[in-house]
């Protein structure tokens, strides 16, 4: 059992990335996938998939094979939410890297947010 379930997976897949595997699995969630679809996106990972066994819904992660520095750190946690608004969103290592906010029309990078005009809670940040 673990109380969060984002830093999980952010672990999770960096783990797996400093140890050279090719998938990693994790719970699934909604949050997770869209999470997940913001790096695919961002060509964070190469890709990722939904299944089901045993009843149990997993994702399968497939990791990008040459991305051995990749830097994930997770910003608001469950006992300290970090809320973040429009003007306050800068690039991350000179553009290099990204933001990853929650806003009310959905889980987007911070140059999608600033280009929409939203702010919203700040969920991690990788590079």
């Amino acid at each position: 059992m673990y109380t969060d379930p984002i830093a999980d997976l952010l672990t999770r897949i960096r783990n797996a990335t400093s140890a050279h595997h090719e998938k990693v699995s994790v719970p699934h969630s909604k949050l997770k996938e869209s999470i997940l679809k913001v790096m695919k996106g961002k060509d964070f990972i190469d890709d990722y998939k939904a299944t089901e066994e045993e009843g149990k819904k997993n994702i399968q992660i497939i990791l990008k094979e040459d991305r051995q520095d990749l830097v994930l750190k997770r910003k608001s946690k469950p006992g300290q939410r970090i809320y973040i608004k429009k003007e306050d969103l800068k690039p991350v290592k000179n553009g290099l890297g990204i933001l990853i906010i929650s806003t009310s029309k959905g889980v987007m990078t911070n140059s999608d947010a600033y280009k929409q005009n939203l702010g919203g809670e700040l969920i991690c940040e990788m590079y």
